[in-house]
Formats: structure tokens, C-alpha cells, sequence
């Protein structure tokens, strides 16, 4: 299982609470959009995560950008993942990205609403935020990859790149605390945040 995470904003630890929490020590890999804000928040989840990857966002400090870089790619059971904040990305940037890269699946956050949306050439997921979600409710996302890349059935066949990405993982769904649906199709014409540049101030190679 991929257990997806974005927008900590914490000081001093990692916030995690509830299945949240649980999810992430069950997670064969965490993913983090960025926004942790400080180092110590980001040594907490590498430490609650059997594998974790992360990227830096807007709000991180020096420390954090100086170990993550902007974006990045990760594949785990034939599933390639693009990694990205998003302040500086809307839908249609975000989807390019991710032609670009190659990917099934790209992760972005920063807008703190949970909401996927698959009716493009790549997948597109929000995560939302699970310790400081505004106006929107605390959530994370699980992934569950099908051992193949595919159905599930454990054939060897080649990973179909044409074909429907969403067929290649199962998402559970946005995790959300309380009860009602999240949004599932995001504004593709809405920004998801203006491009303010990381605290650090520096573009990570």
C-alpha cells in the first residue's frame, strides 16, 4: 500500500493521529507533497515510515529544502509516481508533468482540498491535508498497488502505457475524517496556488 500525505504546517512533529497514523506505519511507501515546515517534522515521518519520499514546498524552511528536492519520480509495483508540491502548478501543468515524467499517477498538494481526478492522459491526486485542512476535512490518501502493475491476476504481460492508468492501482480513497463525500473532480481550470517560491529560496538541482 501507498499511503499518500501533503501540508503538515507542524513545528515539532509530524501530527499524525488516528488511521492517518496507522496507515502510514502499514504503508509500504509514504509520499509527502510537501509543506512539513520545519526538519524536525520531516525526521518524524521518515521515522514512523518503513520507506518515504518527499518533496519541499512553499512553507518548508532551509533545512528541509536543502534535503528534498522540488519534484521528483517514484515507482513502486509498476506504478511511477510524480511527486510535486503544486504552488506553482495548476491542472494542466500538473498533467504535463506527468507526460513528461512518464508517470501513472501524479501527487500534488498545497490546496490542502482532497480531490483525484482521472478523466485525463494521467491521474491527478490531492491528498488534502491531514493536520491542517482549512476549510476542508482532515484526509490522506491509500493506494493499493495490484502486484503486476495491472489486474491483479499476477500474469507476466508488458505494462500496458496506453491503456487506462487508473486499471493499474485501486485507490481506496481519500481518507477523511466526519462523513460525506469529498470533492472527486477538481476545477481543471483553477489554479491550484500562486507561485511564491520555497523559503528556501533556491531551486533544489
Amino acid at each position: 500500500m501507498v499511503v499518500a500525505v501533503s501540508d503538515t504546517h507542524g513545528s515539532e512533529g509530524h501530527r499524525l493521529a488516528g488511521r492517518t497514523l496507522e496507515a502510514v506505519r502499514e504503508a509500504d511507501l509514504v509520499v509527502h507533497a510537501g509543506d512539513f515546515t520545519t526538519a524536525t517534522v520531516l525526521n518524524a515521518f521518515e521515522g514512523e515510515s518503513e520507506r518515504f519520499v518527499g518533496v519541499y514546498g512553499n512553507n518548508d524552511d532551509a533545512t528541509v529544502c536543502e534535503r528534498l528536492p522540488a519534484e521528483r519520480v517514484v515507482e513502486v509495483g509498476g506504478l511511477r509516481i510524480a511527486l510535486v508540491h503544486g504552488h506553482a502548478h495548476d491542472a494542466t501543468a500538473l498533467s504535463l508533468l506527468g507526460r513528461q515524467e512518464n508517470v501513472d499517477l501524479v501527487v500534488s498538494g498545497h490546496s490542502h482540498r482532497p480531490a483525484f481526478d482521472d478523466s485525463g492522459p494521467v491521474a491527478l491526486l490531492n491528498p488534502g491535508s491531514h493536520a491542517d485542512p482549512r476549510w476542508n476535512r482532515p484526509a490522506h490518501a491509500e493506494i493499493d498497488v495490484a502486484p503486476d502493475g495491472g489486474d491483479g491476476s499476477g500474469g507476466e504481460r508488458e505494462r500496458p502505457r496506453a491503456v487506462a492508468r487508473t486499471r493499474w492501482y485501486r485507490l481506496r480513497g481519500v481518507r477523511a475524517s466526519g462523513d460525506g463525500a469529498v470533492n472527486r473532480r477538481p476545477n481543471r481550470n483553477r489554479p491550484i496556488g500562486a507561485d511564491r517560491g520555497p523559503k528556501c529560496g533556491r531551486v533544489h538541482p
